[in-house]
């Protein structure tokens, strides 16, 4: 056993979850040894085009660790964002739905949300890794684990062995490790699919998203911080069914923006496409349970849920901040950051949120993902009651900026 390497925590995955888990542990406690094993070159993620949407209680986070000042020169602010129901054809789309109007920030000067592209958002992670001194193996994969007392031998594609206290999955919805644990899932497809790409258009978005509730699911507009060559821009969330989703991503280009004028209007004067198209399938997936002796899920692994809420990247970050807060505190305890009592905690602190955000997503999408007229009329009156009422708009509006009393701290921009 003389080759083994010991290490304190070992995270499958180096996606945003994966490298937030290991930044937010080594920047509170830098005496732990991490390594992060992720199976993607080292420049994988770095090409990719596509921009997330950051809520308030993330850039928090970010900040805490020392990452958000530098993204802030590739942010776009979300300060607005209005719902409408509608037909595709519709030549109106009244506006049932409204946040943001007037200046409404989750804290002065702090809107609810920011996009930011997703290869800067993976770099600047990355950066503070390396600064940190996190050892990060990349085109490297978790092999098998066996979960022994007091840790788990974890055996890497190449051969490597580590022996570690904390084995943390953050390899994905299809998550090998999770199935190698034994943890089940309840999952289910919806017969859609999202289709993301990014468009330019001649009129300024002025930081408003809007999310179009059609028949075949919801088209999500994201506004994007202007780019000097390509001018002004936004990034698109856009539901099929699986059928439409395949004829479209099947489509030339010239019918893809006829498809997509149709859903995104004129009211931001011309548009074309200005990023590939890429296209996922939908559905919800939720562990059953969140740990094993030694070993948790974060991020997609233990949730993986639809995008009508633009909540799923956000839930991982929840997660991650609560992972990081019970290791640190557990080792300044001098406990085990292994034991299932230390990982009861997280489990108990992330499960319910998880399971109920998977829930609202879904009865959301069953709701307006449809074209019946007793829930058309149904979901008018529900939005404009929502719209009427402040006190369950500002209950919306925190539910959107990631903003709660029972956060993680690092959530609430505070330090471990």
């Amino acid at each position: 056993m003389s080759d083994v390497e010991i290490r304190d925590v070992v995270i499958a995955g180096g996606g945003y979850v994966g490298l937030s888990t290991a930044v937010a542990v080594a920047h509170a406690a830098p005496h732990l040894k991490l390594t992060l094993v992720d199976a993607a070159p080292a420049d994988a993620l770095s090409k990719d085009e596509r921009a997330s949407a950051i809520a308030a209680a993330a850039g928090r986070m970010l900040d805490q660790m020392g990452i958000w000042n530098g993204l802030l020169d590739h942010a776009q602010p979300i300060n607005e964002m209005i719902v409408t129901d509608s037909r595709t054809n519709d030549p109106v789309r009244p506006v049932f739905l409204t946040f943001g109007t007037g200046g409404k920030d989750v804290e002065e000067g702090e809107p609810f949300a920011h996009m930011i592209p997703n290869k800067a958002l993976v770099g600047a992670l990355r950066e503070r890794a390396e600064t940190l001194g996190i050892e990060m193996l990349h085109g490297e994969t978790v092999a098998e684990f066996e979960t022994e007392d007091p840790a788990t031998l974890v055996t890497l594609g190449s051969g490597r062995t580590l022996r570690t206290r904390l084995l943390v999955a953050a390899d994905g919805v299809r998550s090998g490790l999770r199935q190698q644990a034994g943890i089940r899932t309840v999952n289910w497809q919806y017969g859609q699919m999202g289709i993301v790409t990014t468009v330019t258009h001649e009129r300024p978005h002025n930081g408003r998203a809007e999310e179009h509730f059609l028949p075949g699911g919801p088209f999500a507009t994201l506004p994007l911080k202007p780019d000097a060559d390509k001018g002004n821009r936004s990034s698109l969330v856009w539901t099929e069914p699986d059928g439409n989703a395949k004829r479209l991503m099947a489509a030339d280009d010239f019918t893809f923006e006829l498809e997509l004028e149709k859903r995104f209007g004129h009211k931001l004067g011309e548009i074309s496409l200005a990023g590939p198209r890429k296209a996922f399938p939908l559905g919800l997936t939720l562990a059953r349970d969140f740990i094993r002796p030694r070993f948790a899920l974060v991020g997609d692994a233990a949730h993986g849920i639809h995008p009508i809420a633009g909540q799923g990247l956000n839930l991982g970050f929840k997660d991650a901040a609560a992972l990081a807060q019970v290791i640190v505190e557990t080792d300044r305890l001098g406990l085990d950051i292994g034991s299932v009592t230390a990982l009861e905690r997280y489990e108990r602190w992330r499960r319910f949120d998880t399971v109920q955000m998977g829930v609202v997503t879904d009865v959301l999408n069953r709701l307006f993902s449809n074209d019946i007229g007793p829930l058309r009329m149904l979901r008018t009156v529900g939005l404009g009651i929502v719209d009427r009422l402040p006190q369950l708009k500002s209950a919306f509006i925190d539910q959107a900026a990631g903003r709660s009393d029972s956060s993680p701290a690092l959530l609430n921009g505070e330090a471990i």
